[in-house]
């Protein structure tokens, strides 16, 4: 969720694998599987990089599609505004040996 929320706060801009890792803190070994689930479903377009530098790979872009978009709107409508409350830290267990 928090791949697609981050691509739907600008949907038009294309943006690159390695910069949603860093934004989001998530490891490349997370990340491209993520987004290669996503375009195989429809929800984002790729592209490689128009401009290369020499000496580099050229590199992949992603956006969300139309349905990207309108899944993220409904992800995001659909996911709870607060997080749910921790579980209470049980008390540790006394000993029947304490106090004795």
């Amino acid at each position: 969720m928090a791949v697609l929320q981050a691509l739907a706060e600008r949907p038009d801009q294309w943006r690159y694998g390695y910069d949603l890792c860093t934004e989001l803190d998530i490891q490349a070994g997370s990340m491209y599987p993520i987004l290669m689930r996503l375009a195989d479903r429809g929800l984002l377009e790729t592209s490689w990089e128009a401009g290369r530098v020499p000496g580099r790979p050229a590199r992949h872009l992603y956006r969300l599609t139309g349905a990207g978009r309108a899944y993220a709107s409904t992800a995001a409508a659909a996911a709870p505004t607060t997080s749910p409350a921790p579980a209470p830290i049980p008390a540790p267990r006394r000993s029947r040996l304490e106090g004795v």
